[in-house]
């Protein structure tokens, strides 16, 4: 059987509204997972290993899985996190990795290392697409893919929206390099973004035609996945970020709510998996 779990994010609960308020992480853990999310990403870049630690009771105590987000700022120190996610009962480990050299080339060894040190861990490693680190640019990116076969991405493509500033509508040649990420991702997150902006508010009326450009990816990466895969579970990552990722006001007040967006993401996304089968 095929199921779709969907997480919030950590990172996007502190705050998770226009209101500023800092929950604490017992209150994080218990708002997630009253709204009947999953799980919940523990995203080491913006927090550490400590509140780690700290909210693990919390997500016991609450049932939700949690799932360790990486930043590894050598190719060795991986492995720490690697042991420490599996020790979490992480699914898989979600590696924005910040060793990335300048040529495709020199950037191959660094994924097969950190592929081998995951498979001696036992604990799957999903790249996530996203800028500032060694997946940055699409083009680099389906290089490595080429290269290493079986290199597995965790697709958040609000950061290649961003990075190649696509244009809509987009052509048949660029929904094809899309559609070459969405065919090796093993897991989706949930942002909007334009070729302008990496997350944008849902329901603003100019933001539609976005907002319909990424359900269409949701919907070929789920189909993708279900295509590949005749059993397990496939995450799904709410991560809508506090400001400065949240457009503000003059005043620097967030223009939208988070936690209402993300709720309506996952509702899309629900929507989505139970028109392509549900749990079968």
């Amino acid at each position: 059987m095929r199921s779709l779990k969907v997480y919030q994010s950590l990172w996007a609960m502190q705050p998770h509204d226009q209101s500023g308020e800092v929950l604490s992480l017992d209150a994080v853990a218990g708002k997630v997972a009253d709204a009947g999310y999953d799980g919940l990403a523990i995203d080491l870049g913006a927090a550490d290993v400590a509140t780690a630690h700290a909210i693990r009771p919390h997500l016991e105590r609450a049932g939700l899985t949690p799932l360790i987000v990486a930043f590894p700022k050598t190719v060795e120190s991986l492995r720490e996190t690697l042991v420490m996610a599996k020790d979490f009962g992480s699914p898989y480990v979600n590696v924005i990795g910040q060793v990335f050299p300048l040529t495709v080339e020199g950037m191959i060894p660094v994924i097969r290392t950190w592929i081998e040190m995951a498979d001696q861990v036992g604990i799957p490693v999903h790249f996530e697409t996203h800028r500032n680190c060694i997946t940055n640019d699409l083009f680099s990116t389906l290089c490595l893919l080429d290269a290493v076969p079986e290199m597995r991405l965790a697709a958040d493509l609000s950061h290649y929206m961003v990075d190649r500033e696509f244009k809509l509508p987009l052509s048949t040649w660029e929904r094809g390099l899309i559609q070459r990420c969405l065919a090796r991702s093993d897991s989706f997150q949930g942002r909007v973004a334009s070729r302008q902006q990496v997350q944008l508010q849902i329901n603003f009326p100019q933001h539609a035609k976005w907002l319909a450009l990424f359900q269409e990816f949701w919907r070929a990466g789920l189909a993708d996945w279900r295509a590949r895969n005749d059993s397990g579970e496939v995450v799904f990552l709410c991560e809508l970020g506090p400001p400065e990722y949240a457009m503000t006001d003059a005043d620097g007040r967030e223009m939208s709510s988070r936690w209402d967006e993300a709720l309506q993401i996952r509702e899309m996304v629900q929507t989505i998996w139970a028109e392509l089968g549900g749990d079968a």
